[in-house]
């Protein structure tokens, strides 16, 4: 027998994204149960040890002296992405409209683009909807809401999100850049250097050169952080996830999260493969076979912009789209498509409601999506984005009494399950988009698609 053939064949990325999430899945849970049966002793002292070790964020006061290992390695491989995502954006959506010397081409890829994100949004939030208010009409939302947790409320400034509009516009391109929560602006900038080094052309080929440099560069970087670091930095975060929240968070409003999480889970097997054969006729099987690697990641990250890099090469590579569409359809998608958070919010809001004593109507659900919709579309840059902006859409609704705040710091204790689940809804619509955008424009690669 051959030296060839005895070789091993190295273990593709996606198997281990899938033995890293299960065994943090394990492990989280194991150290889990350990804490509860650490505390419930009165061994809490032991308990402090394994957290400091293992879990502690070291940013914090509590995190002097501790030693962080999972957090440390999380955070690491969480912030080189982050590294990357404006460098990302700004090349290859310049390169991007650059490329594109058709105007009219331009104008039609971008038409698609926004009429598959905002009809992904309205089913979404229509299906989200119909389980919610059944959920709520079977009575799993009717729960004893803990009085001292309306001090945890966490509210942010009242906003326009129309204001996303003036925002998109940086006043200073260097303050534009110089953070990952003006993402919009930075698509905005990158189109416009990417369109007039289109008109420019010969003028603006040194330009372009460094452009495609800095692109190489970028992939060569990110492959690296995802083939090498990723498997052990999604262990690292979802066991890490799983130890520090006690299951006394879950428990109260256990109806909200299963429910919601399992509704974003058939929607993501559900909703894109459907849309993907309506509008192309394609196999959707082999799409979300394809696609599975990068929900995980969004899973594990929750970060739509940590998943670019990984969804832009899983379109490209092994869907067949174009790389001058994606280049397109992907950063923009990042930006203003939240379908999964929309969805969440439907849960959200009818749970805070109806824990409140709100009687929530079907006309009551129209409105909440339509907010909920435009919220999403321009979520400011705060953290836990999705979460914060539910305070926006009962703002919107006039549902801010003492009783509806405090359903609103229960699902703000609880709602990082959630929050990891409505991530794969996220990015792989906007593969779905990206696939669908290439088929209508004659640009998706069939034999890549169906290999």
């Amino acid at each position: 027998m051959s030296k060839e053939a005895t070789k091993k064949e190295p273990m593709s990325v996606v198997k281990k994204m899938m033995i890293a999430l299960a065994g943090g899945l394990v492990v989280g849970i194991g150290f889990l149960l350990i804490r509860q049966q650490l505390t419930s002793s009165g061994n809490e002292a032991a308990w402090n040890v394994i957290n400091k070790i293992l879990f502690q964020d070291i940013t914090v006061e509590d995190g002097v002296g501790a030693v962080g290992i999972f957090y440390i390695v999380g955070q690491i491989f969480m912030r080189g992405l982050q590294l990357a995502i404006v460098p990302l954006v700004l090349v290859s959506l310049s390169l991007a409209m650059c490329s594109i010397s058709n105007s009219t081409k331009l104008g039609r890829i971008a038409g698609r683009t926004l009429a598959g994100f905002f009809s992904f949004y309205v089913c979404g939030a229509f299906l989200g909807c119909v389980v919610a208010y059944a959920v709520k009409t079977l009575g799993f939302f009717n729960v004893t809401l803990p009085s001292e947790a309306v001090t945890e409320a966490s509210t942010i400034d009242a906003f326009n999100p129309l204001a996303v509009i003036v925002n998109a516009v940086p006043s200073n391109i260097t303050e534009a850049f110089s953070t990952n929560n003006s993402i919009l602006a930075v698509v905005v900038v990158a189109i416009i250097i990417g369109l007039c080094m289109n008109k420019l052309g010969d003028k603006a080929a040194p330009l372009k050169k460094v452009l495609e440099s800095a692109n190489e560069v970028i992939q060569m970087y990110l492959t690296f952080l995802i083939n090498k670091v990723g498997p052990v930095a999604i262990f690292c975060l979802i066991s890490r996830t799983f130890a520090i929240y006690g299951v006394e968070y879950l428990a109260p409003a256990a109806a909200y999260v299963v429910s919601a999480m399992l509704t974003l889970f058939l929607l993501v097997v559900i909703l894109y493969p459907t849309g993907i054969y309506l509008a192309t006729k394609m196999n959707p099987f082999k799409f979300l076979k394809k696609i599975a690697k990068v929900g995980v990641f969004g899973f594990s990250t929750n970060s739509s912009a940590a998943c670019l890099p990984l969804n832009t090469r899983t379109c490209i590579d092994e869907l067949g789209c174009s790389e001058e569409v994606t280049s397109f359809v992907l950063p923009t998608g990042m930006t203003i498509n939240m379908n999964g958070t929309t969805v969440m919010h439907m849960f959200a809001v009818t749970f805070i409601a109806t824990s409140a004593g709100i009687d929530v109507t079907p006309a009551n659900l129209i409105v909440m999506a339509f907010l909920s919709i435009c919220a999403a579309a321009g979520t400011p840059a705060i953290p836990i984005a999705g979460t914060t902006m539910i305070f926006t859409v009962l703002s919107g609704m006039g549902w801010t009494t003492e009783a509806c705040l405090i359903g609103y710091a229960l699902v703000v204790a609880i709602n990082r399950p959630v929050e990891m689940a409505l991530l794969p809804l996220n990015v792989i619509g906007d593969a779905a988009t990206n696939v669908i955008v290439n088929a209508k424009e004659k640009e998706l690669n069939k034999e890549i698609y169906n290999s």
